[in-house]
């Protein structure tokens, strides 16, 4: 089944001001990365799934990591997955384990298919309700919909703090400097913008406070 709402869109001509609202919604406001109490990994299969939360490991970042992912029956595959069949978690797991994370520092669940699954099914596992600060990885572009899916389903009050990585579709890279420069990372954010916009209004996912003006046209 394909998601209702498409992962790129058209693409129209953008004000400054429209392209500044859209990267503040899509990837964040950037801020310093702080030391948290846990991470909290977003199914996936770039590398980067692994490599991130490896890296704040080894800064001091956390010491406990929540990983999700069963087998999305809908995500496109990085180039570099072996297993198509294979969960997620259980390769991610895998990865942190052999760069020296020890085991007890790791809570994961393996049945997840999409992100709202990996939040619910991640509370399964880990309990929430002492935490104050979280970081998260997933794909840059993806930040804003991914925190609001933490924000929530997570009831207590926690600082959720991105610590993400750019992925790159079709040779162009989509990052917070550059995705207004190319035709496919405009139609990934206005697609990400779009998704945010239907799944805060079907609760799934934090409303937006404010849309961005004019681009209700353009929306699928």
């Amino acid at each position: 089944m394909k998601p209702i709402i498409p992962k790129e869109t058209q693409v129209p001509n953008l004000t400054s001001r429209q392209i500044e609202e859209l990267t503040n919604i899509i990837f964040l406001p950037a801020i310093e990365v702080p030391s948290c109490d846990a991470i909290f990994v977003f199914a996936g299969t770039h590398p980067g799934h692994w490599e991130k939360p490896i890296e704040a490991y080894k800064k001091g970042y956390c010491q406990k990591l929540i990983v999700t992912g069963g087998v999305s029956p809908t995500g496109v595959k990085h180039p570099d997955w072996k297993d198509r069949n294979q969960p997620e978690a259980d390769v991610i797991v895998s990865k942190l384990l052999e760069s020296g994370i020890k085991q007890e520092d790791i809570v994961f669940e393996n049945r997840s298919r999409n992100t709202l699954e990996n939040v619910l099914l991640a509370k399964e596992v880990f309990d929430f309700s002492s935490l104050e600060s979280l970081l998260f990885v997933c794909k840059n572009h993806a930040a804003g919909r991914q925190y609001r899916t933490l924000a929530q389903h997570i009831p207590n009050k926690i600082s959720y703090i991105p610590f993400g990585f750019d992925a790159e579709y079709r040779g162009c890279t989509v990052s917070r400097d550059n995705w207004m420069k190319t035709e496919i990372g405009r139609a990934r954010v206005l697609g990400e913008y779009f998704r945010i916009l239907h799944y805060g209004k079907i609760g799934h996912i934090l409303p937006l406070e404010t849309e961005v003006e004019d681009l209700e046209e353009f929306s699928a």
